[in-house]
């Protein structure tokens, strides 16, 4: 149940463009910004506190900022199923720096929802190309936590 809640309010912001920092349902987000509003809705509160970040942000100290955070809320998985977490290094050997809700599309396949610059919030396939950049994978925490 938890799984398709969040898999259906990550669809809630399909089109909603890209915004960097920014967490607001059809007006602008990021990457970052989609996992904490679907946090919102899921949970009634985010888990802590973000600070600003610039677009380079961890590359510069190598800090595995994400996967950290991901780490003290979420629980690390295997293998990920619709409603997970997924956090990808878009650079091979570089820090991991891009999230996106593991879900199934309609035609049956693997996809993922992100919010990705220059497009916004969209439900792509989940290629190869994508498997080979993910880094971790996690599953959201009982509500009752």
């Amino acid at each position: 149940m938890l799984r398709s809640e969040i898999v259906g309010e990550a669809r809630t912001w399909l089109g909603t463009p890209y915004q960097h920092q920014a967490s607001c349902k059809g007006a602008g987000t990021d990457c970052l910004g989609l996992l904490r509003g679907i946090w919102r809705e899921v949970y009634g509160r985010e888990p802590e506190l973000v600070p600003a970040y610039t677009q380079d942000w961890s590359e510069t100290d190598r800090q595995e900022r994400l996967l950290e955070a991901a780490a003290r809320h979420l629980n690390e998985t295997g293998d990920a199923v619709a409603g997970d977490l997924l956090v990808f290094r878009m650079k091979s050997g570089g820090v991991a720096k891009h999230l996106a809700i593991r879900a199934d599309a309609a035609a049956g396949y693997p996809s993922i929802i992100h919010a990705y610059s220059g497009r916004g919030v969209v439900e792509t396939p989940l290629t190869e190309a994508w498997a080979r950049r993910i880094a971790a994978a996690f599953s959201f925490p009982d509500r009752s936590l």
